[in-house]
């Protein structure tokens, strides 16, 4: 390749890039931008996000919460929530926990189901706001009705305490049970100990081991180990030695100290009922599992 070839190659790379980068920085519609300009809140937060979400643009964090600012200031409600989210975790803004809490409950005033968790979060913690657990319960339930699985488990877990609001375990199997069907894995090991224990829901052993697997299979460690012991008691389930010695490595592979040596000492003494070849094939099942669902 002769030198003024080599160049011309170099010009033309060097073209595209500046195209590419132009195309970039230029990547919001036109129209939207001018409409965000001229001061319309909903295009301003489209904008906002467009930076947020890197969408056609460089993910910037201060320019969007710039542009979630001049519309959250005009009411647009799902911007005050996400300005509030970027407050909370410090992007392009400072970290402010207060200033989170003041946003989203703006949003969660007019109804952003995520606003209202969130806020609830804040009041349950104590973070930017006085710790409030009758508030946090609040946000919570307005969340949840709204059907959105997080609010309902907390819910659920500040009843079956009584933080905030009355004990009542039979109200707090209710708002797991809504949480759990949607997939929340915390929800279905709390509902599973419900059923284990008979609080709040009639004792059913089989239903707090398919509760328990549910769990189980999303990583839940608890859920693994108690799933374990009831395959190894037959409680539940049939009995499997195999299934236990399965679940109870996993468990034990999830846990260190006092708790891992709990889940070993289960799944040796589960290994101990079965052969040599059985051991094998659960460890090795169980290897696969952990291949897949922990990269």
């Amino acid at each position: 390749m002769n030198l003024f070839r080599k160049y011309l190659l170099l010009f033309a790379f060097l073209i595209a890039a500046t195209l590419g980068t132009s195309a970039q920085i230029k990547g919001i519609d036109p129209n939207l931008l001018g409409k965000a300009t001229a001061g319309d809140a909903q295009s301003q937060y489209l904008v906002g996000q467009g930076y947020e979400e890197a969408k056609g643009v460089a993910q910037d964090y201060e320019q969007a919460a710039g542009w979630y600012q001049k519309a959250a200031e005009q009411g647009q409600a799902e911007a005050q929530y996400r300005l509030g989210r970027l407050f909370r975790a410090g992007k392009g803004v400072p970290q402010d926990d207060a200033q989170a809490a003041a946003w989203y409950e703006k949003a969660a005033e007019q109804g952003v189901a995520a606003a209202q968790l969130n806020l609830g979060l804040l009041y349950d913690h104590g973070q930017g706001v006085v710790q409030n657990s009758a508030k946090a319960a609040g946000w919570y339930r307005k969340a949840a009705l709204q059907g959105l699985a997080e609010a309902e488990f907390n819910l659920g877990t500040l009843f079956e305490n009584g933080q905030g609001v009355p004990q009542d375990a039979t109200q707090a199997a209710d708002l797991y049970r809504r949480a759990a069907v949607q997939g929340n894995a915390s929800a279905q090991f709390n509902l599973a100990l419900l059923y284990d224990n008979g609080q709040g829901v009639k004792q059913d052993l089989a239903q707090a081991a398919a509760w328990y697997q549910k769990a189980a299979e999303q990583g839940v460690a608890r859920a693994q180990f108690n799933l374990g012991s009831m395959f190894a008691g037959g409680q539940g389930v049939a009995q499997s030695y195999s299934e236990a010695y399965f679940w109870l490595e996993l468990a034990a592979n999830s846990w260190n100290g006092a708790r891992q040596q709990q889940a070993i000492q289960a799944r040796d003494a589960v290994a101990g009922r079965m052969s040599a070849a059985e051991v094998l094939a659960a460890q090795q099942r169980a290897a696969k599992w952990e291949a897949e669902h922990r990269k």
